[in-house]
């Protein structure tokens, strides 16, 4: 499936004529048996990252696109997407051969693949580290290339589409709740808890022994208490500040946002004398009012979480090969329905995450 440019859901082109990418020195090449989507997706295809866009992702915005957005500044890092562009950060599936300087050993392995092509020396040198389906071809196609490292190799009886929930949702959750800091015994609240990245950061926040206060649709209740959330908030509760303190009886230590918007002050206001806010995402919209106060007199730390540090995929496959994390499989699309997929997404009715095979 090939991105021809950042726009509506008819930028992207189903071609059964596309090369087979050749694997460069220190590459691999993969058969993906599955891809999983995910917001990236959506925020490249329609260059919602650039700062010219001041909405959130809204339906319509996801399928057709923002008039506001600045096609220069479309990635997220703001740099420039080159077209075509395949996409698909979440790939699992087999290494079927390899560059120079790779062993050919690794030929018949099966991997899940790291989307974060980081530079060395200073990983967060964001001219040199690269997101695997922006800045460089994905998984939406039969075959992709990726550098020799960022093929993880894992033993698993999890189908591939099981094992493509985790790329971007889990090294993004497992990121976002690190930044925090938090600890056995605290009380975390996690909003977006439904979504592939807020279903994630329950199961990582749960195995550091925290408490979890998820905020979702109250439909979703009973499955995120089967992932660990200790309480549910309805999303649209009038007071969200309010409704997190009676959960908690007080205030909590730390708060994992992917959603922003008006949601951003009242978590920000839930958070106890030293608290910890992290986020990854602003999907309900990136601007916000802040009241700077709170954050002086409560010595509060704010945190970013967007490039993954090293080593956080490996970690994460330790997990899963112990069985330590579940993948939460929303519902499966075959590769030339990707459009239909990604409206699905854009609904988020689902629980998790959403995948498609060929």
């Amino acid at each position: 499936m090939v991105l021809t440019g950042h726009g509506g859901l008819d930028k992207l082109e189903y071609r059964e004529d596309w090369p087979t990418p050749v694997p460069a020195d220190n590459e691999v090449l993969v058969r993906v048996g599955a891809c999983g989507l995910n917001n990236t997706d959506i925020n490249t295809r329609t260059a919602w990252y650039s700062k010219t866009v001041t909405e959130g992702i809204t339906d319509d915005g996801g399928k057709g696109g923002f008039a506001s957005a600045d096609a220069e500044t479309g990635s997220w890092g703001n740099a420039t997407i080159r077209f075509p562009r395949i996409q698909g950060a979440d790939v699992a599936g087999e290494i079927v051969d390899v560059g120079a300087e790779v062993a050919t050993s690794r030929i018949g392995e099966r991997v899940i693949l790291d989307p974060w092509i980081l530079a060395s020396g200073n990983w967060l040198d964001t001219s040199r580290s690269l997101y695997f389906g922006s800045e460089c071809d994905g998984g939406y196609a039969e075959y992709t290339t990726i550098r020799n490292e960022n093929a993880v190799r894992i033993n698993t009886p999890q189908s591939d589409a099981e094992l493509a929930t985790y790329p971007c949702a889990y090294t993004t959750a497992e990121n976002l709740t690190a930044r925090t800091g938090l600890q056995p015994g605290e009380t975390v609240v996690i909003t977006g808890a439904s979504g592939g990245v807020g279903s994630a950061a329950i199961q990582l926040s749960r195995l550091r022994g925290a408490r979890v206060i998820a905020v979702a649709s109250p439909v979703k209740t009973d499955l995120l208490k089967q992932l660990g959330a200790d309480h549910v908030i309805d999303r649209h509760v009038d007071n969200l500040e309010q409704a997190i303190r009676d959960a908690v009886g007080g205030a909590v230590d730390v708060a994992l946002d992917v959603v922003g918007g008006s949601t951003f002050m009242p978590l920000v206001n839930a958070l106890c004398q030293g608290g910890r806010y992290s986020s990854s995402g602003s999907i309900a919209g990136p601007l916000v009012e802040f009241d700077l106060r709170q954050l002086v007199y409560k010595d509060l730390q704010l945190t970013g979480a967007t490039i993954v540090p090293p080593g956080t995929m490996h970690r994460l496959v330790s997990l899963i090969e112990q069985d330590l994390l579940k993948p939460l499989l929303a519902q499966t699309f075959p590769l030339h329905e990707l459009g239909k997929a990604q409206e699905t997404f854009l609904q988020k009715k689902h629980v998790g995450n959403i995948v498609v095979e060929l």
